[in-house]
């Protein structure tokens, strides 16, 4: 038998994600998605699996190269799911059977999320239509994403003629989707069975999430629409959406709240009479959490069924081994008296069960474990999907009444059998004003602290990771890059410093106008305790990195100290003041987390800003950047980067093409692998 051996950046080829599921009420059978990497392609591959109820039976049900979010007609006897093809997403359907699936909508801008009516007959899809005029709203012409020529560029007979881009709104791009197209986000009820489709909705306003009424007869959906009278204020930097009713044909459309929340995933109960909802009542402004509420379907008063107020509903978890996968929306009992969520704690997401009235609620799953994904069972229970540090994810059947858990799927099980992965040790450090910040710590692949401190064995170089947001959390679940580090022989330290979620409002309100100070504070913290306490830990040979939030907080350290020798920052920020115009969420997250703007606060913007602390960094510094970031541009790295070479200290910008801010979890997998290569080849040079 060959020895075991630790990840390599490479094995991201290897690597199978499993989610999506949905159980047919008809005769339990599961399907899910299954998605692996198309090294041909430099892409990925998506196809649709059927588990047997007791899991025993596991066979590929489409064939298509990106079939995802299947899901049973409510009689079982029909799967639909979104392929895309040509370039675009639309609904197929597939007879519960097998044989040919058939292309049912032709949407011209293709298919988003979509839902079966009650009945079967109908579904609820959303889709991207031209803009118009509504309510107090204003579109102004837009006519696509343009064109623009590169330097040298041979500009003599362009295909198509060059376009301008007219500009009117300061959301005029989004990471990952680029420039605005000029469409927005709207409602399209589809025959199921001719496939002819009828909009529901339409205006100057985007369509969040949605739901059909148990008799199919009205929908619910989230949106902000402004209206009349309103005080003018640019909706571009309203970050609120409110909770509609409407008949199932669009008309006599009621707004349910106030405008003065952020609402999310509504969810009738069995009966109609209420519907369930995630929101945030922006108390604490994008630092609030999102806790579960429910309000009669006809209107009336917001109860909270989230009883405890420092519980965080929905799935927070930081990984790299997902991307784009958002919380499922709460699931009613059957009975009506109970409502089922995922919520995030303690570097955990779990399932909680509440009560439909809000008088209190019951953990269901939690411990050590990111649970990401769940959908009801033909008998009352759940299919979950479950990660934890050693595995990326699979497939289990829950039941909440008897605490039973049940594998479906093992996914990676073979593979990483052959492997050998560290699992991380958790910790907490009391910090010094009184916040209690919990850790862990990863040995490297191979070590025996024991042996090695009675053996008088050198001690390890060591890297402190840092996550991004800052509003996420790390936690107890599968990280590559982690393992990687730990494969090449270091320790990995990494925390939820104050700003991180699972810990309470008062915790994640914390670093709000604070960039720098406690925060930092914290994570210095956090490494003095790991010297402390893990005698295997070298303090001459300690490393740091972090993406996004976490590139910030990499910028500022080596701003501030010299006990790290080495760091590698990515996508990150380090100019408050260009941020604020070059970024998708500039204005509003720049106002909000430091608290001003360029033209009023250039003091304080730059106070924060790790660039003003340039010429005190001494560390040699790696910055990775992807060209297409529009969450953190590419500019905030070359800012950096030409200032340290002016400098003359020891610095390299490594670019990654067409690469948004979600490279790590979701970019072309050779720029993954590049990615990780960079990182854990510049620790072995400097460390």
């Amino acid at each position: 038998m060959s020895e075991k051996r630790g990840l390599t950046a490479e094995d991201l080829y290897r690597f199978v994600w499993v989610g999506a599921p949905d159980v047919s009420k008809a005769d339990g059978r599961i399907v899910y998605t299954e998605r692996t990497v198309n090294a041909a392609k430099d892409g990925y591959l998506a196809r649709i699996r059927m588990l047997s109820p007791d899991g025993s039976k596991d066979t590929v049900f489409t064939s298509g190269e990106q079939d995802a979010s299947p899901s049973w007609s409510p009689d079982g006897s029909r799967l639909a799911f979104v392929r895309k093809q040509g370039g675009k997403r639309q609904v197929w359907l597939l007879p519960a059977d097998g044989g040919e699936a058939r292309v049912l909508t032709d949407l011209p801008e293709g298919a988003g999320d979509y839902a079966w009516a009650p009945d079967g007959s109908r579904l609820l899809v959303s889709s991207q239509s031209e803009a118009e005029l509504g309510g107090s709203g204003e579109e102004a012409p837009y006519p696509g994403s343009g064109s623009g020529t590169e330097p040298n560029a041979d500009v003599s007979g362009p295909d198509k003629p060059l376009k301008e881009v007219v500009v009117d709104r300061i959301r005029y791009r989004g990471d990952g989707s680029g420039l605005w197209n000029g469409r927005r986000n709207h409602l399209f009820v589809v025959d199921a069975a001719s496939g002819e489709a009828k909009p529901v909705t339409s205006g100057a306003f985007d369509i969040g999430s949605f739901a059909w009424s148990p008799d199919g007869s009205k929908i619910a959906y989230t949106a902000y629409i402004p209206e009349d009278g309103e005080d003018g204020t640019d909706p571009d930097l309203l970050l609120v959406s409110d909770l509609y009713v409407a008949d199932a044909d669009g008309g006599n459309r009621r707004k349910l709240t106030d405008s003065s929340w952020s609402v999310g995933q509504p969810a009738f109960s069995p009966d109609g009479s209420k519907i369930a909802f995630f929101a945030s009542d922006r108390s604490y402004h994008n630092a609030t959490l999102n806790r579960l509420y429910s309000i009669p379907a006809e209107g009336g008063d917001i109860v909270c069924l989230a009883d405890d107020r420092d519980l965080l509903i929905g799935n927070f978890v930081v990984g790299d081994m997902r991307s784009g996968l958002g919380s499922p929306e709460p699931l009613f009992s059957e009975d009506g008296r109970s409502v089922y969520a995922l919520f995030t704690r303690h570097g955990s997401a779990g399932l909680a069960r509440f009560a439909a009235d809000g008088s209190g609620h019951e953990v269901l799953l939690e411990g050590g474990r990111d649970v990401y994904q769940l959908t009801p069972d033909h008998r009352g229970g759940f299919v979950v999907a479950i990660s934890d540090p050693l595995n990326p994810g699979d497939l289990y059947r829950f039941s909440p009444d008897t605490g039973e858990e049940t594998r479906l799927t093992d996914a990676n099980g073979e593979w990483l059998g052959e492997q050998e992965l560290s699992a991380p040790e958790p910790f907490w450090v009391k910090t010094k004003d009184g916040w209690n910040v919990q850790g862990w710590i990863m040995k490297p692949v191979g070590f025996d602290a024991a042996a090695s401190s009675s053996a008088g064995s050198p001690k390890v170089p060591t890297i402190l990771e840092i996550h991004g947001g800052p509003h996420m959390m790390y936690g107890h679940t599968f990280m590559h890059e982690f393992q990687l580090l730990a494969a090449k022989g270091y320790a990995v330290i990494f925390s939820n410093p104050r700003g991180g979620h699972g810990y309470g409002q008062e915790f994640v309100n914390a670093c709000r106008g604070d960039y720098g100070g406690g925060d930092y504070r914290d994570l210095m913290e956090i490494v003095g305790h790991a010297l402390a306490n893990y005698d295997y830990v070298d303090e001459t040979r300690l490393g740091v990195t972090g993406g996004s939030y976490g590139g910030f907080m990499t910028n500022w350290i080596v701003g501030h100290t010299d006990r790290f020798k080495s760091a590698v920052t990515q996508r990150s920020i380090s100019n408050w003041i260009s941020f604020y115009g070059v970024s998708d969420i500039g204005p509003y997250f720049t106002e909000d987390q430091i608290g001003g703007d360029p033209w009023q606060d250039t003091e304080l913007l730059w106070k924060h800003s790790p660039l003003a602390y340039v010429q005190q960094m001494r560390t040699p510094l790696l910055i990775l950047h992807g060209e297409q970031d529009l969450r953190c541009p590419i500019e905030q790295g070359e800012q950096l980067f030409i200032a340290l070479k002016r400098l003359g200290r020891k610095t390299r910008l490594v670019r990654f093409p067409g690469a948004s801010h979600d490279l790590s979890r979701g970019g072309h997998p050779s720029l993954r692998v590049a990615r990780l290569s960079h990182i854990a080849g510049w620790m072995d040079e400097h460390l």
